[in-house]
């Protein structure tokens, strides 16, 4: 005699043990064995509206695994089936199924699970809130092999097997659903990547020793502290910093933390829980949570409060945080690159910023230089913020410069860096969207007039080859000419010297003897 209590308990801890189905089947399958012939168990789901059966996991006695197969309902069977579905009771629809072609149903069974010849089967549909959710089918070989007494067993853990076997399904939709998001923002950063691309303009000049310093400490975890004037370019390092970095196909989050209110950092930083405060309707994740094994930049970090501060060095330093509102420690993997304008040092003295805190993040710091010191770099930063703006204008062409207008940017100061500068030159693309470009009404001319060397064409434009030109003679001013071997123009433009000859022959920029003939 089987003990049904002990059977309903031992297969509900069975097929509820673990979610994935596979592993939950093949644990249920051995609870069976004790209780009924049963060599094999196949778990299907049945789809009213293409009627049809989808396979999704058979048990064995060595083991489970996942399937994906789809087979038809004939349509001589879809009426019997029908019919024994209708009158049915939902708490009993466990059928046994003769063995061969004798059944409608058990040729339906015997297609859908490659059975042939003599066997026994025993099929439980499986309901949850009045739908069908799945149908069970336990296989023994052999004739005869399942009786009322087994109906009547598989009967009395419909409830339980259906929780759990729903569950199952929608744990295995949500790991679809999550692998097929991973799938879609690798393909999207690397989209992004494609449009952004790998290039800091003036890595080769003006950034050089920025580039070297970020190319020796990406690969590591050591956090970042980059310096420097508002509007330098702190984020573009950054970014440039993760891509080099391991953590490259993992998040890139940034932050403002002057930009975020002071009531709210903390649930900015770290989350919070539902009820945490007025207002919070939802649970959210925090910048950390969602950086967790990528790079989590905080820029304008001088403007954190104190209080914050001293919560932001915990993370640092254990790698665990708490959620606004929540009792558990959350433990997260995070590598930080902070940045600000302000003279950090000089707040610490004032009581202004954490001690330890400043510690934890001069670990390396990086000074970005202003753009009025890397002038050698604004020939190419204009030319990259011209194609980019005007592409994202969508102009038919990008616009050529006036007379001066190279030289007009040149002799500005720039108190706002290269923000400024892309700033200037998407306002006058909007101005002049079909050029010339000449920034007289967007930029003071300095006393004394302009400087430089560069001498606009007198037909009112500037072509791309004119800014080439002045960019290389610029370079071959500061190296006296030389163009191949160590700190020459080729090597400072990251170029072959055979390939800058050529250029500067197309160009008329005279090389070699050419160059030092009267």
């Amino acid at each position: 005699m089987i003990d049904a209590n002990e059977f309903f308990k031992e297969a509900t801890k069975a097929i509820s043990s673990n979610l994935k189905i596979d592993t939950a089947l093949h644990r249920l399958l051995l609870v069976l064995q004790s209780a009924m012939p049963t060599d094999e168990v196949f778990l299907g789901v049945y789809d009213p509206e293409s009627l049809t059966v989808r396979i999704i996991a058979r048990a064995l006695p060595g083991g489970g695994q996942l399937l994906e197969k789809v087979v038809s309902i004939p349509r001589g069977a879809l009426a019997t089936i029908a019919r024994r579905l209708e009158e049915a009771d939902p708490s009993g629809l466990t059928f046994i199924l003769p063995g061969g072609d004798g059944d409608a149903v058990g040729s339906v069974m015997a297609a859908a699970f490659d059975k042939r010849g003599d066997y026994s089967a025993l099929a439980r549909l499986l309901f949850i809130e009045g739908q069908r959710a799945a149908l069970l089918v336990l296989y023994s070989a052999g004739p005869g092999r399942y009786t009322a007494e087994h109906a009547r067993l598989i009967d009395q853990v419909n409830d339980p097997l259906s929780i759990a076997v729903t569950n199952a399904l929608r744990f295995q939709e949500l790991v679809r659903l999550k692998d097929s998001l991973e799938e879609d923002n690798r393909a999207l950063r690397k989209e992004m990547h494609h449009l952004v691309g790998d290039e800091v303009v003036g890595a080769q000049f003006g950034l050089r020793g920025v580039m070297e310093l970020a190319r020796k400490v990406a690969p590591l975890g050591s956090p970042v502290l980059l310096l420097g004037e508002t509007g330098s370019g702190k984020d573009v390092i950054a970014n440039a910093i993760h891509r080099m970095s391991a953590r490259r196909e993992r998040p890139f989050v940034k932050a403002n933390c002057g930009a975020i209110p002071a009531s709210l950092i903390d649930s900015e930083l770290f989350g919070h829980e539902r009820g945490a405060f007025t207002g919070a309707v939802a649970r959210r994740r925090g910048l950390f949570e969602r950086a967790d094994r990528g790079t989590l930049f905080l820029d304008e970090i001088g403007e954190l409060p104190m209080d914050v501060q001293s919560r932001l060095l915990r993370v640092l330093q254990t790698g665990e945080y708490h959620v606004v509102g929540g009792s558990a420690s959350m433990r997260v993997d995070v590598r930080l690159i902070a940045a600000s304008n302000r003279d950090l040092r000089r707040m610490v003295q004032e009581g202004r910023f954490r001690e330890d805190l400043w510690y934890r993040l001069n670990v390396f710091p990086i000074t970005l230089p202003p753009l009025r010191e890397r002038l050698d770099d604004l020939p190419s930063l204009v030319h990259h913020f011209l194609q980019r703006k005007s592409a994202e204008q969508r102009l038919a062409r990008v616009p050529p410069l006036g007379p001066g207008a190279l030289q007009r940017l040149l002799a500005y100061p720039w108190p706002g860096n290269v923000r400024e500068l892309q700033n200037v030159i998407e306002r006058a693309l909007i101005l002049s969207p079909e050029g010339p470009l000449s920034f007289a009404d967007l930029l003071p001319l300095p006393a004394g007039g302009a400087s430089g060397g560069f001498s606009a064409p007198g037909d009112g434009s500037v072509r791309l080859d004119d800014f080439e030109r002045c960019h290389i003679q610029t370079v071959l001013g500061r190296v006296g000419g030389r163009v191949n071997g160590p700190q020459g123009a080729a090597e400072l433009l990251g170029i072959h010297p055979n390939t800058l000859r050529h250029r500067m022959r197309r160009l008329g920029i005279p090389f070699g003897r050419r160059a030092t003939r009267p």
